[in-house]
């Protein structure tokens, strides 16, 4: 997951960053870091995915034209 990929699931699911770090387990401002591009430990990167992806958020991976993010089927 990229950090762009990561705020706009954020923002697809309509969460705040208090809200998805609640969800992840981790400090808001660790949320806010990642978003703004710093490197976080792999774990920490994988909790912060899976949560968004728990909440219904597909990650779509670079395929030439950019990685990004779809909405699951409900």
């Amino acid at each position: 997951m990229l950090p762009v990929q990561c705020k706009m699931a954020r923002v697809a699911l309509g969460l705040g960053v208090r809200e998805l770090a609640a969800l992840a387990k981790v400090a808001p401002a660790t949320v806010s870091r990642f978003e703004a591009g710093e490197e976080l430990k792999e774990r920490t990167v994988d909790d912060i995915r899976i949560a968004l992806e728990q909440a219904g958020v597909i990650f779509v991976p670079e395929n030439g034209e950019g990685a990004g993010v779809r909405m699951k089927k409900k």
